[in-house]
Formats: C-alpha cells, structure tokens, sequence
C-alpha cells in the first residue's frame, strides 16, 4: 500500500474517531519515557546535557521501533498514523468550551479552557475564555496537523512519530522557568527547528487559502501575518495564529496570567471588532479546511514526484 493512501486512511480515521480509547496511545507511551528519563537524568549538575541526552535517547528510539512496526504490518503502520493527528481531538475539546459559554456556564468554561492552556483561568471573564480558545487552536494548526503531515508525507510513520517524539518532549520540559530553562532547552529548540518549514508553509499558503472556503479575509491574513507574526515568544507560533487572526479580524494576544505573574503579551491582529463566542467555531472551520487543503497538496506533490521521477 502506497505511503499517500496510509496517510489518507490515517487522517480519517482521526478526522472521523478522534484519539483512540481503548487502546494505549503511543503519545502517553513516549510521554512516559520521557519522565523516566528525567528523573534518571536529572541527578547530575549538567541539566542542559542531560536534557540532549534525553532527546538523543527518545527521538530516535522512537524513529526506529516505528520503523520496526510498519515494516510488520500496513494496518499497524496506520494505526500510528492515525494516533499522529490531532484534529478531532483540538477541535472537541475547543467546542467543549463553546458550548460551556453557550449554556452561559462560565464556570464549566473556566474548567474546560483549563485542559487547554497553561495560563491561570480561575478568573477568565467569558472575552478572556474565548481569545484562549481562538489562540489554541490556531497555534495548534501547526503542532496538531501540518507539521505532522508534513513529516509523514517525507518519511511515513518513523519519522511522523519521531516529530510526535520531539513535540512531546517541548510541551513537557520546554518551558522558560526555573526548572526546565537549561534541562528542557534542547527540546525546545529541536521543536522550533522542525516546525520552522511547516509553520510557514501554514502562515503563508494554508491558512490564506483556507480563508477563501471559510468566509475568512485572505488580504487580512497576509496583511497581519507580515505585520504581527513575530509577536510572540515562539518563533514559530506566531506565524498561524498572525494569519488566522488577520483572516478573521480579530485581535489575539495581550495581557495572560501565568502562576499569578501577569505577561503582557504583544497584540496579534486589529480590532476590528471586539471577540465573540462564534469566532471560537470560525477558527475551527479554519482548522478544517487548512486540514483539508495540506492533504490535497500532499497528494499533488507525491503525484508530481512519483510521475517526474
């Protein structure tokens, strides 16, 4: 079975179930190792060392029993694929806090925006609630579906599930505090470097074209996306949450509690309008169609390949 067909069956399968329950998903495995590894390696004084042998360790391991894996079975190899996205589960859990503030439960709403961001929400007001909501899922455009496609589409599951590798080893040890600021600088930066390509390829073609299906702005993606996708920490995230921001005409960013430390964040986009509990829907149509639209330019350029080469 062609590796295009794999990939196709593997993000339907997400599009369509979501994260597997019944089965132990290999995320939460390499999330397990990863805090093994951490407290075995944290016992040295070298913390930013023991944080590249931790990648070292995991980010290959898991490129090569994948490997393993696929060679055994095409249904296996399918499987990771599928578990790889996270499409449907983005998008659940952002609709959960839609109909929280639907229901008028801000309450609810505080609680499910909580297993989403890692800013303090005990005392979000609804505007607060929504631009987190927003804000998730654009940033996670990138980290959720086009970075992932992007690899599997290079390498098949090996190398999709070793981006997956790295991505979790960021999201659990990449922060800039105290603890983690020298352990959790490779990760970091192992993050930001393979996200650098699909992060722009999402900013400047996805997200804009999207637009045009979804009632969106496509010179008020680009228009804001130039302007504002540097303003933010990450080097990456700024470039989806700039475009989806321009093509809806919304302003993200600004002031965000983190630990009870207020960060005034730069402003991401013009306020055209003040947010609205619906632009929480727009944004995950947006995430749809982008999802949609770097499948179909996947399977353009493995056609090109495949018939030029």
């Amino acid at each position: 079975m062609i590796l295009s067909v794999k990939i196709t069956i593997g993000f339907f399968l997400d599009f369509i179930l979501g994260d597997p329950r019944r089965f132990p998903h290999p995320v939460s495995l390499i999330g397990g190792l990863i805090s093994r590894l951490e407290k075995i390696l944290r016992r040295g004084v070298f913390e930013k060392g023991a944080g590249v042998i931790l990648v070292v360790i995991v980010v290959p391991s898991v490129y090569f029993i994948v490997m393993y894996i696929s060679a055994l079975s095409w249904a296996l190899e399918i499987f990771l694929i599928y578990t790889i996205f996270a499409l449907k589960s983005l998008s659940t859990e952002a609709l959960k806090v839609y109909k929280a503030l639907a229901d008028g439960n801000i309450e609810l709403a505080r609680k499910e925006i909580s297993f989403l961001v890692s800013r303090d929400t005990a005392s979000m007001k609804r505007s607060d609630i929504i631009r987190a909501a927003v804000e998730t899922v654009t940033e996670n455009i990138v980290d959720g579906v086009t970075a992932p496609m992007f690899y599997l589409f290079i390498g098949g599951a090996p190398a999709g599930m070793a981006y997956k590798a790295a991505n979790t080893i960021d999201s659990m040890i990449g922060y800039k505090n105290e603890k983690y600021i020298k352990f959790g600088w490779s990760g970091a930066r192992l993050d930001d470097l393979l996200n650098y390509i699909p992060a722009r390829i999402t900013g400047f073609v996805l997200i804009p074209l999207a637009a045009l299906f979804t009632g969106g702005s496509v010179t008020g993606a680009y228009r804001i996306l130039l302007r504002d996708r540097l303003n933010h920490s990450s080097p990456n995230s700024g470039h989806p949450e700039s475009a989806s921001a321009g093509a809806l005409g919304i302003q993200l960013g600004g002031p965000v509690s983190y630990f009870g430390v207020m960060n005034n964040k730069p402003y991401i986009g013009d306020k055209e309008r003040e947010l609205e509990l619906e632009d929480i829907r727009r944004a995950i149509r947006l995430l749809y169609a982008v999802s949609f639209i770097a499948m179909g330019f996947g399977w353009v350029i493995f056609l090109t390949v495949k018939f030029f080469i």
